[in-house]
């Protein structure tokens, strides 16, 4: 399930719910978050789980020691597992409407097109996954259906980051190339001049430059150490970094559409997501 990535997923969730407005009127029922909240874990989880599914065979020679080639779980039962998991995730998303539904629908889409088929494309792979997170905000941005209508193009920078931590990540194994590397630092770049963009029309650029800050040294140092040696345990470190990182960047987009109040809500995920790498797998 990968638990430390599931939460970053939670963040995305609460990011476009601030960018919605929603948290703008505190006398709002919690409910619809709980709901949304829910269905993004189910539907990111069963994502990972079928990563697993679909890699079972791969996993036997390049990564033994996940719990399909490692034996401890069958790839039935992990499919089982995964489907639940989406079943929560498509639920508890039409619990609150219909546009919310067809959009946890499409990321399960997403996902198992990803699972499937994406990885192994070198362009449309890392579109494809950024394209799951993307939706992830806009599953969060429905709470407000018409945010929908005049934000959703968002969605585009979460896509441009995720597509970027794809690429590094084709070399977690084997190694990387430098080229590669340094593309993914210029994407960074351009989601970062995004956020700080947006925080800019919005008057609250002084509020996201305290979380994109952070975010930055935190998605740029490890990129550094891989880039001075791209061998594959310095690149799985910045991919590592990189995910959890989206909850950085999560409270950036909080921030820039002023509410800071959520935006501190989103960074006490940061230390739960850190505690559950330790004793789980993010990659």
């Amino acid at each position: 399930m990968r638990p430390a990535n599931v939460v970053t997923s939670v963040a995305d969730v609460l990011a476009g719910i601030a960018i919605a407005g929603y948290f703008v009127n505190w006398d709002n029922l919690y409910l619809p978050v709980v709901l949304l909240c829910i269905s993004t874990i189910g539907l990111y989880s069963g994502g990972i789980i079928f990563n697993d599914v679909f890699d079972a065979e791969l996993d036997k020679i390049e990564r033994p020691e996940r719990p399909i080639p490692s034996g401890l779980i069958s790839k039935n039962a992990a499919s089982i597992f995964g489907g639940i998991f989406f079943f929560i995730g498509i639920f508890a998303a039409g619990l609150y409407s219909p546009t919310s539904r067809y959009l946890a629908a499409a990321i399960m889409i997403a996902c198992l097109t990803y699972d499937k088929w994406g990885k192994h494309h070198s362009i449309l792979g890392p579109l494809n996954m950024g394209l799951c997170r993307g939706l992830n905000l806009l599953l969060g941005m429905s709470i407000v259906s018409t945010s929908l209508e005049t934000s959703w193009f968002l969605a585009i920078i979460p896509i441009i980051y995720i597509a970027s931590i794809t690429m590094i990540s084709r070399g977690e194994v084997h190694g990387g190339s430098k080229k590669m590397l340094y593309f993914g630092g210029l994407l960074y770049a351009i989601v970062i001049t995004s956020i700080l963009f947006f925080a800019y029309t919005k008057q609250y650029f002084m509020y996201a430059l305290v979380f994109v800050i952070p975010f930055a040294i935190m998605i740029y140092l490890p990129l550094l150490k891989a880039i001075k040696n791209p061998i594959g345990p310095n690149i799985g470190k910045a991919v590592k970094s990189g995910v959890i990182a989206l909850i950085l960047m999560n409270a950036a987009w909080a921030s820039a559409f002023g509410v800071l109040n959520v935006a501190i809500f989103i960074v006490f995920l940061l230390p739960i997501s850190l505690f559950l790498s330790k004793a789980f797998a993010v990659t």
